[in-house]
């Protein structure tokens, strides 16, 4: 057998693999016999995680990402694959759901604090994202994927913060697939996808968190197989500015951060980068819009609202259609 590293653990043929990536961890929890070679399979995941960060990452210099936010409007810029790819999810995303979603919000991400520019909101830069209009998607990202390239059709700055951690745990099912694994735990942050059921047959049992800022309680569980599950909530990332809180979760058609009753969006689909991104969509729409936006999709979600007699569930799919306060 080859030597574990020290973020290797097995017990019986049950392994968990796991390492820091894009600002917190990776990690997967496997079903396998012990032919599999761990330390093999443990470095393609991390690296698989890192490709990613490498490329869509807005606070690494180098990253494919920012050369085509550093690039003047109009000029065609070559892009890897996987970066093309997560764009054109996101554009799509983008006219679903009528904006909700938006992948060019670089600038406003930066001018509240929560970008690689600046930590705090600058009151200069909000009234200069302000003056600007929301843009169409055929304003914003011109795409070529058979050339892999693409292009900016106006002084925008992308961000793809609401999407690229989902496509990262895609990356990692294609890898734990490579090996053999059939089945498997892959999670990245609040977004995750299962692969097959565990090795008894039983689905895996995945918690959903309470939304309570600085304090990690499970709400719920629900059981998974050959899905992807993600959640978008106002209580992970947040900037306290006087007696306002403010979401990292950037409302590009109000030009400012989320500000409604929800509190959290859990949304199962095929992919990660699917989920990630209907998560975030449905975040920004709010109770009214999103919940007919996902039934419009065909989307299984779980609203978390903020309301007066505490939270307040609504589910669409197998999270069921009623609406319940929490006790």
């Amino acid at each position: 057998m080859p030597k574990m590293s020290s973020e290797t653990a097995v017990t019986g043929q049950r392994t968990t693999l796991h390492g820091p990536a894009m600002g917190t961890r990776w990690s997967a929890t496997i079903d396998a016999d012990l032919s599999l070679d761990r330390e093999a399979l443990r470095q393609d995941l991390a690296a698989a995680v890192e490709r990613v960060d490498g490329q869509m990452s807005p606070w690494k210099p180098n990253s494919d990402l920012l050369r085509l936010n550093r690039a003047p409007v109009d000029a065609w810029v070559d892009l890897p694959a996987d970066l093309l790819a997560v764009l054109d999810c996101a554009l799509d995303v983008q006219r679903r759901s009528a904006g909700a979603f938006d992948p060019c919000v670089g600038d406003l991400v930066d001018a509240w604090g929560f970008g690689a520019v600046r930590d705090t909101p600058d009151a200069a830069a909000i009234t200069a994202t302000r003056q600007t209009r929301p843009r169409t998607v055929h304003e914003g990202i011109e795409l070529e994927r058979p050339a892999r390239r693409a292009r900016k059709r106006a002084p925008l700055q992308v961000d793809l913060c609401g999407i690229a951690k989902g496509y990262a745990v895609d990356r990692m099912v294609a890898v734990l697939q490579q090996h053999g694994v059939r089945h498997a735990l892959a999670a990245l942050d609040g977004e995750l996808r299962t692969v097959g059921a565990q090795a008894n047959g039983v689905p895996w049992a995945v918690a959903l968190e309470q939304p309570e800022e600085g304090h990690r309680a499970v709400r719920g569980v629900i059981e998974l197989e050959d899905l992807a599950l993600a959640t978008s909530g106002d209580y992970r990332r947040c900037l306290q500015v006087g007696d306002a809180r403010l979401a990292h979760t950037m409302d590009p058609r109000r030009r400012a951060p989320v500000n409604n009753a929800v509190a959290s969006v859990t949304v199962l689909a095929r992919t990660g980068m699917q989920a990630d991104a209907w998560a975030t969509a449905l975040l920004v729409a709010g109770p009214d819009e999103g919940l007919a936006m996902a039934q419009r999709m065909g989307l299984e979600v779980l609203f978390l609202l903020r309301r007066a007699e505490g939270l307040v569930e609504l589910g669409l799919g197998r999270f069921g259609r009623s609406s319940t306060p929490s006790r």
